[in-house]
């Protein structure tokens, strides 16, 4: 990355001229699509859009547009539907009872209306592209629902198992969050094939990782979740199996067995830093494939405010 000014990295992507109407109007848009909807799916998916959010990925949407064009509210809208289909979908396997500090959509609705609130949230998204009559577009934003969502089933798949490399779990991590992130961007940017994409994904990559680092460490009112809910439930994240290389007892604890003190061994081990570092390097990548005829100000910024969120 390039050196950004001294002011701090929000403010920067904040600042963007044309930014807040633009996610006024994505806002606007989400609002509308389910207004009047009074049934339980309805009622569902209208709380999944509402239960907060950073709305990261419209932002990746306008911040990779051409700064001399207009950009895409549609797809601001389909990308950020995806995002919340998935958040649906992820709790009902995982079994999170507990979504950005309240109930999550199955544990308030119940196992069948949350499944049919996220296949309406995805259809939605599909729906609201299909409106820019764009078939590569529709094709590339399928192709990273599916990556998510294969993403998502390897991980319940590969639950208390300590013995996952590093490796694959990056490479999760680019299923998971990096594919959406990536076609936000190139989408955004009005190609498919834009460089742009390698940006978003690598961001994504780093995005994931500092996610996990703060599952060990932030308390509930900053994450909305407890904390060690990862190694509670067995998922092998990228700090986890960091620390379970070098203490057997976070190890045994990331394969299901009980371990009081997992969190203060896993803060001990270094596994934390050497997961920011990781998630920095990566950023470092991302802002590798920025050029001037994007918004590279804004777009370094964001990468810098990514691995150094504490929330």
């Amino acid at each position: 990355m390039t050196t950004v000014e001294s002011c701090e990295p929000l403010e920067i992507v904040q600042s963007a001229i044309g930014l807040a109407d633009y996610l006024d109007a994505v806002e606007l848009r989400l609002d509308n699509l389910l207004a009047g909807e009074t049934d339980a799916v309805g009622r569902a998916s209208s709380r999944a859009l509402h239960a907060g959010g950073k709305r990261l990925r419209p932002l990746l949407v306008f911040l990779s547009s051409p700064p001399d064009r207009h950009p895409p509210v549609s797809v601001g809208v389909a990308v950020e539907l995806v995002h919340l289909a998935s958040l649906v979908h992820d709790d009902l396997l995982d079994g999170a009872t507990v979504r950005r500090g309240a109930p999550s959509t199955w544990s308030a609705f119940g196992e069948r209306v949350a499944t049919a609130s996220g296949d309406c949230l995805f259809a939605l998204a599909f729906s609201e592209l299909a409106r820019e009559n764009e078939p590569s577009s529709l094709v590339s934003l399928a192709e990273a629902a599916l990556a998510l969502t294969e993403g998502e089933a390897l991980q319940h798949e590969q639950r208390f198992n300590p013995s996952l490399s590093v490796e694959s779990q990056l490479e999760r991590c680019a299923s998971k969050t990096g594919a959406l992130f990536s076609v936000a961007c190139r989408l955004g940017a009005g190609d498919t094939a834009s460089s742009l994409g390698e940006y978003g994904l690598a961001l994504g990559i780093a995005f994931q990782i500092v996610d996990d680092v703060l599952d060990c460490v932030a308390d509930m009112s900053e994450t909305g979740k407890a904390p060690g809910t990862d190694l509670s439930s067995g998922v092998p994240t990228v700090p986890l199996l960091l620390a379970a290389e070098t203490d057997g007892a976070v190890r045994a604890a990331l394969a299901g067995r009980p371990c009081e003190d997992a969190l203060e061994r896993i803060a001990a081990s270094g596994a934390l830093e050497r997961s920011r570092e990781i998630a920095r390097e990566y950023a470092r990548r991302a802002c590798d494939h920025l050029d001037e005829r994007c918004r590279v100000r804004e777009l370094e910024a964001l990468a810098r405010a990514i691995v150094e969120r504490t929330r």
